[in-house]
């Protein structure tokens, strides 16, 4: 129990906090993974420490259905879908895209995991407006069918979603502290929040020694800035915490977004394609990719120090490499070392 809070326990945990050798020497930095890619459930992903929490309270409301929300290749719907499937109940997935013109990737993994996906087109009103309309559709169209529905919210960032990276964050100062890291700096990708969210709360309120970096993968507007006091109060008031928190204690680097969320980008290609031939490590082009490029860029700045101790999480998110924006680029980079015999 966390907090007060019980799980599922689906997960193969710890997941392995691993040096990087290579990466290490190249950057003269301590460089360190912690490979929550390696979950056990779905092509796995951060947002499983997530549901492990949610999907208790889904079940403490007798819920029989999961209903999340995102893009149309949301990894948190790919993983809500598959835990769904794992535990017997149904699975709708509302996003605010368009048809990206092909079942691959976490789409095709969502309609494997059986979940039905609705891709509603963006009309330009604010995305929290349409999506409230179209999954209070999608929830009265179940809920006539006698289903009991549980919503989850975007990237499972709410309060009880924090749950699972309050936990990862305690799991990580334990496996630092056996490792000689007292002194390193976490560094993660931030797009909803919610695992920023539940690292900063577990570390901080718990007494870790890890420093916290945050890393915005898509432009950090006005709302977003403004959500992340009103969250942090939220779970504060929800979990008794006994900490306090300013904005500036929150570090989150902002200018390493490349302009849009989940965008084609060389300078993001090129890290992937870099951790890949150096570590054997598949990074994604709309999350970890962007965060590591984010990281590279801030030692050629000299905002991260020769000799630092990073422990970069790795979030997973590897079927986005397989989104056809993304691998079409891909493509036209690495056929020149493919050859064709007759």
């Amino acid at each position: 129990m966390l907090l007060g809070h019980e799980k599922v326990s689906f997960l193969h945990l710890p997941t392995p906090l691993e040096y990087l050798p290579g990466v290490s020497e190249d950057l003269g930095v301590q460089f360190y993974i912690k490979r929550d890619d390696l979950t056990n459930l779905g092509v796995g992903g951060n947002k499983l420490r997530k549901l492990e929490y949610l999907l208790k309270d889904a079940q403490e409301h007798g819920a029989t259905m999961l209903l999340t929300l995102g893009g149309a290749q949301t990894n948190h719907g790919r993983l809500t879908a598959a835990v769904a499937a794992k535990y017997g109940m149904k699975c709708a997935i509302v996003c605010v895209d368009d048809y990206p013109g092909e079942l691959s990737a976490n789409l095709l993994l969502d309609r494997l995991f059986g979940a039905e996906v609705i891709l509603k087109h963006n009309d330009g009103r604010p995305e929290e407006v349409q999506f409230a309309e179209t999954a209070a559709q999608v929830k009265a169209r179940y809920e006539a069918q006698g289903e009991k529905v549980y919503e989850i919210p975007v990237g499972g960032s709410n309060v009880e979603g924090i749950l699972g990276y309050y936990e990862c964050a305690m799991e990580l100062t334990e496996q630092a502290h056996a490792m000689g890291l007292d002194d390193a700096t976490v560094y993660d990708a931030v797009g909803s929040i919610g695992t920023y969210m539940g690292l900063y709360c577990g570390l901080k309120n718990e007494g870790s020694p890890l420093g916290l970096v945050g890393i915005a993968i898509s432009p950090f507007l006005e709302a977003k800035e403004a959500r992340i006091m009103e969250y942090f109060r939220e779970v504060k008031k929800t979990y008794g915490l006994h900490i306090d928190a300013r904005r500036e204690d929150f570090h989150i680097e902002k200018g390493y977004t490349r302009g849009a969320y989940n965008n084609p980008c060389k300078e993001v290609r090129d890290a992937v394609r870099y951790m890949a031939g150096r570590e054997g490590i598949i990074l994604d082009p709309c999350y970890t990719g962007k965060a590591f490029a984010g990281i590279l860029d801030m030692v050629r700045e000299g905002k991260i120090a020769k000799g630092s101790k990073l422990i970069f999480l790795h979030t997973g998110g590897l079927p986005g490499i397989y989104t056809k924006h993304h691998r079409v680029e891909f493509e036209k980079e690495l056929m020149d070392g493919v050859t064709i015999l007759d």
